[in-house]
């Protein structure tokens, strides 16, 4: 065995992203509300940083005012927009304020006719109630908690059960849906079989297999399994449960004015940034050389940030520059105007990577006539026609396949192979694999899963 050490000089070529580099990057695909926090940080963090007020910003906001009056946008402030002191306050914000799912419950408790140690038992069972509506904590904890039996937590429990929305409280969906049945004075042995037993059965339209276990006709299978799906599976549906996405805050507004669409950048995402002038006087001086470095690290530091946020907004804006122009037809009358585009399509018309595309369009949004939209939705790929000359959006294919699902006798559903010949008939290029894909994508059963009985 040799055991020689030898020394070698061998040259190799590696990328190293510097720091910089890759804020650069992550800041290009922050989404407007990430941004937000991470400039709000850096703020905290670096003391050369400052939000820039005064007669200029003053007068930005004055033009921008009068620039959105011009355009007449809807909805066109963020939820973090600050309200003037002279501005009319609507009553109606006093009295709007939603009623979380808790406190519906706790204000039915309060009216219960228990004592009030049973009252405490119940408002805490409602504390464990998950945003669901589920009872997220097993009954032997809070019984423990409690210092109470479990007899009487479960009899308190019944009481929580008994509120409403009915299916409240319940432990998992087949207590949930049995809870629904029971207030409805429903006493049918065969569905509550069916619930506590069969209900992945139904999910998978296997209605011969339930109909063999209960010795009852498939037809009536499938009603019982009609009825179950109008349960609530999800009692909390319709309440507040804190759980609310956050606004969003689109990124460009796309404004068509005589004809040509405009892009207007949200300016308003991020405060305007400037450097501290207090600190130039340390880099002028060089006195203290500690101070002088830690200023200069924090300044280029601020720098580079102001720069990767303008950045960030130049790429944005370029994209979307190409994207109008490229799908003009949907700007102008709706999503079954949208073309087939790719990100390689759009970096090879800038000059840049596909990677810097997908950054730039991650998880941000344009607000359009049509609505609020996601940048990315408006990419989509194509299928070559028979003829090799006409390119089909995905969009079109696929309300191809939900009218022809639409159309089909339910009795006899369509196979995925038998619309891929029609579609095929029709000149589309596609294959049995591909409209099993579609049909996924859009939330559609396979043909076994749609049959009725």
């Amino acid at each position: 065995m040799n055991m020689d050490f030898n020394l070698s000089i061998s040259q190799e070529q590696k990328l190293i992203m510097t720091q910089q580099m890759q804020l650069s990057v992550k800041i290009l695909q922050l989404s407007s509300y990430e941004l937000q926090k991470l400039v709000e940080k850096e703020i905290q963090e670096n003391p050369l940083l400052e939000i820039k007020y005064g007669d200029e910003n003053k007068e930005n906001s004055l033009d921008y005012k009068k620039l959105i009056k011009y355009l007449e946008f809807d909805n066109y402030n963020h939820s973090n927009t600050i309200k003037n002191n002279d501005e009319e306050v609507s009553p109606f914000t006093f009295i709007s304020e939603k009623k979380s799912l808790k406190e519906y419950l706790k204000d039915q408790i309060r009216d219960l006719n228990v004592n009030d140690f049973m009252k405490v038992i119940c408002d805490y069972i409602v504390e464990n109630i998950d945003e669901k509506g589920y009872l997220g904590e097993a009954l032997d904890d809070i019984a423990k908690d409690l210092k109470v039996s479990k007899n009487i937590v479960e009899g308190t429990l019944k009481i929580v059960q008994g509120l409403e929305p009915d299916g409240i409280g319940a432990r998992d969906l087949k207590e949930c849906l049995t809870i629904q049945c029971e207030k409805r004075n429903i006493e049918d042995e065969n569905l509550y079989i069916i619930i506590n037993n069969h209900l992945e059965d139904i999910a998978e339209n296997r209605y011969n297999a339930i109909a063999k276990k209960l010795n009852i006709s498939v037809k009536e299978a499938q009603n019982y399994g009609d009825f179950i799906k109008t349960l609530q599976p999800k009692p909390s549906r319709g309440f507040y449960t804190g759980e609310e996405v956050n606004y969003i805050m689109p990124d460009a507004y796309i404004k068509k004015i005589n004809e040509e669409y405009y892009i207007i950048m949200n300016d308003s995402l991020t405060p305007r940034l400037t450097i501290n002038n207090l600190y130039k006087g340390i880099i002028n001086g060089e006195e203290d050389k500690d101070a002088f470095e830690y200023v200069k690290d924090r300044l280029d530091s601020a720098a580079f940030l102001i720069k990767s946020i303008e950045h960030r907004k130049s790429t944005i804006y370029k994209v979307l520059e190409k994207i109008i122009q490229i799908q003009r037809e949907y700007f102008d009358y709706g999503e079954k105007f949208l073309k087939p585009m790719t990100l390689r399509e759009i970096a090879d018309s800038l000059n840049m990577h596909e990677s810097t595309i997908s950054r730039a369009i991650r998880d941000k949004y344009i607000y359009t006539d049509k609505g609020t939209v996601k940048i990315k939705d408006l990419f989509i790929t194509g299928l070559i026609s028979k003829e090799g000359n006409e390119s089909l959006s995905t969009i079109e294919v696929k309300k191809g396949i939900e009218n022809l699902i639409n159309k089909e006798n339910k009795n006899d559903p369509l196979s995925d192979q038998v619309i891929a010949n029609i579609l095929n008939e029709k000149g589309v290029n596609i294959s049995r694999r591909t409209v099993a894909k579609y049909r996924e994508e859009m939330g559609i059963k396979s043909s076994k899963g749609r049959k009725r009985y």
